[in-house]
């Protein structure tokens, strides 16, 4: 996860917190960045591709899910990469599913009420085209490095695919440099001290055993490379996501009766707020406008569909052919927003805590409005199962994001060679980041995340034609296999009947 590992309420806090001039210009500048410009941006280059590839991204979602699931998708012998096609989904992921998931949603929820998940559910919509083709694009014009491995994402679409050579190079450039500055800050620091705060706050675990406990951690992982780095993701992001949505349907389930009001409010509160909340909400008050930002906001950056970030991932990946990848890659918006996100909505929108204060008479909000969800099923057990979530989301994060931030740095100085550098510091900045509150640094590289989006919106829309002409290609490819399966469950069943 990128922009919502730490809340919008903690940002204004350590805004509050820190006097410095400097840090209170980077603050503005960083507020303008993701601003309504960025999310039209965003969104608006979703819309687009969406219409431009005739929604053939959603016709094909099943087909990309089934892909996903397959047996094939856990194995490297169907074309040429560096690790599976499902162990690349798992990485990308790795970077996506985050504190934002947990965090995110209960903030958005808090500023712009219910129907902010709605417009998290639209968002999420058209991020998966701009996800798509990001990722397709990535693997069309990947690179092999001189280690043998696959070097590939935004910066060397804009190198390979861009007539202009001098456009291209700089774009690339923009984007890699954007990138390994966002790494620390985002992909790493804030994840860092999201578990220390985490752990000390529950279990009372001091933030310096911490940071040596997940430097040594990531130090090991990360030394491995991708191969290392994707097989400890293929096991921790789906137990810790199948665990987390487990708990949410507990929770969900244990506030069934309240279900059919949650999602009354859910898309009744997306258009008419004021009119649907009434009183029920307590001390929350939104628009119409409100809803719809945070909505947006919280799904474009929880699943960061359009930041470029996940088609590095994407590039390592061991296929015969971009268009496939790029749908197995495609569903991480919908697992990232549409499922654990969801999950974490409909908890808070079914417990009623949305709207309540604390012993203090402050609103519920972030971190806080989750455990209080849970907690209305689970007791104090949710507030446990919530901060070991933070914890697994967080570490992955940092595991995705290296690999992200390695690549842009090979890509800067066109050698694997000072790979291992990055790697060693890049490990004992978590350090940092588990101990130290950085509120400089934190902003600085929110903005950098921000700028990724640039470059790597005007590379897709500038090659929209390429996408949908490989969309078109591959087309026909699809309704062959699907003719193949529903021929082959055809035998099988008249196997199983004895015809």
């Amino acid at each position: 996860m990128s922009f919502f590992c730490f809340s919008l309420e903690n940002r204004k806090t350590r805004k509050g917190e820190s006097n410095g001039k400097v840090n209170e210009i980077v603050g503005l500048i960083d507020t303008f960045v993701w601003g309504p410009v960025m999310l039209v941006l965003l969104v608006g280059t979703g819309i687009f591709l969406t219409i431009r590839l005739r929604f053939l991204p959603w016709r094909n979602l099943g087909y990309a899910l089934h892909s996903v699931l397959s047996k094939e998708a856990r194995t490297t012998k169907r074309g040429t990469g560096d690790v599976s096609p499902f162990s690349a989904l798992m990485t990308a992921l790795a970077a996506t599913i985050g504190t934002g998931n947990i965090i995110g949603v209960a903030t958005a929820m808090f500023a712009g009420g219910p129907g902010a998940l709605m417009w998290m559910w639209i968002s999420a919509c058209f991020g998966l085209t701009s996800k798509f083709s990001e990722c397709m694009l990535a693997i069309k014009y990947r690179e092999i490095n001189e280690k043998g491995e696959m070097s590939g994402g935004p910066m060397y679409t804009m190198k390979n695919a861009f007539k202009n050579k001098a456009f291209g190079h700089s774009m690339g450039f923009l984007f890699a440099l954007f990138t390994v500055l966002a790494s620390f800050g985002i992909g790493n620091m804030t994840q860092a001290n999201s578990i220390s705060g985490s752990l000390t706050e529950t279990f009372g675990v001091p933030s310096w055993i911490t940071g040596i406990a997940l430097t040594v951690l990531a130090l090991i992982i990360i030394l491995g490379g991708i191969t290392s780095i994707s097989k400890v993701s293929s096991v921790v992001v789906p137990v810790m996501a199948i665990f987390y949505v487990i708990a949410g349907l507990i929770v969900i389930c244990g506030n069934i009766t309240n279900v059919p009001h949650g999602l009354y409010l859910i898309f009744g509160m997306a258009f008419h707020p004021q009119a649907i909340g009434g009183g029920v909400l307590g001390t929350i008050t939104v628009s119409v406008m409100n809803s719809l930002r945070y909505g947006v906001a919280r799904g474009v950056f929880s699943n960061e569909a359009g930041l470029g970030s996940a088609a590095i991932t994407a590039a390592a990946a061991t296929t015969d052919d971009p268009v496939r990848q790029g749908y197995i890659n495609m569903t991480g918006t919908f697992f990232d927003t549409i499922v654990v996100c969801t999950i974490t909505g409909l908890s808070i929108a079914a417990s009623g805590v949305l709207g309540t204060t604390n012993a203090a008479g402050e609103p519920l909000q972030g971190i806080q409005l989750t455990m209080a969800a849970f907690g209305s099923v689970l007791g104090p057990v949710g507030s446990y199962l919530v901060a070991i979530g933070i914890i697994l989301f967080a570490f992955s994060t940092i595991l995705g994001w290296e690999y992200h931030g390695e690549k842009a740095f090979e890509y800067l100085f066109k050698s694997h060679r000072f790979n291992i550098i990055y790697r060693v510091i890049f490990s004992l900045v978590v350090y940092v980041g588990a101990t130290q509150t950085l509120d400089l640094v934190w902003n600085i590289s929110d903005i950098m995340n921000a700028l990724m989006a640039i470059p790597n919106l005007i590379c897709i829309l500038l090659l929209s034609n390429v996408v949908a002409s490989e969309v078109k290609r591959f087309q026909p490819t699809i309704a062959k296999e699907k003719a193949e399966r529903k021929a082959a469950r055809a035998t099988n069943g008249a196997d199983a009947v004895g015809i």
